[in-house]
């Protein structure tokens, strides 16, 4: 955090000048968000699209969602028909696009138990990413902010 005055209630954080209470928690949150950013997002996103139906297949049975990823095609082709020991099964995603679409459902294949978690790994680390910039930025803008303008 940069050097933090308060003057005729407005702060000055940043080097910027007069900022009211909700400027304030806009900058320290852009300023959070540009930390917490780095390698670890870019494979979210990346798992995140590479678990997207938008491959064509050649045929599904008739309530099946259409199309298959890119996860799910180098996950067949990394672990073929090769299947979980002792009969045990998973639980896993599918569809959530829209969100009313999500199924779970369990599955004895690896390669199909594994093609659809890439793309809930991703969900989840952006998710913990979210909560983290949310939490540090309440934070961070309750140390600075006087009185009224805390937040909680």
């Amino acid at each position: 955090m940069d050097t933090v005055e308060e003057l005729n209630n407005t702060y000055f954080y940043a080097g910027r000048l007069n900022l009211t209470a909700s400027q304030l928690l806009f900058v320290i949150f852009c300023e959070n968000t540009a930390n917490q950013l780095g390698v670890q997002d870019f494979g979210a996103i990346v798992s995140i699209v590479a678990g997207l139906n938008i491959l064509p297949t050649r045929g599904k049975f008739a309530n099946a969602t259409p199309g298959t990823s890119y996860a799910s095609t180098k996950s067949r082709k990394l672990f073929g028909n090769a299947k979980f020991p002792w009969g045990i099964e998973l639980p896993s995603i599918i569809g959530g696009y829209p969100p009313n679409k999500l199924k779970i459902i369990m599955v004895r294949k690896i390669s199909t138990f594994s093609g659809r978690a890439i793309p809930v790994i991703g969900w989840i680390i952006l998710t913990s990413d979210i909560s983290q910039i949310a939490y540090r930025t309440v934070r961070d803008y309750n140390l600075i902010a006087k009185g009224g303008d805390k937040i909680w």
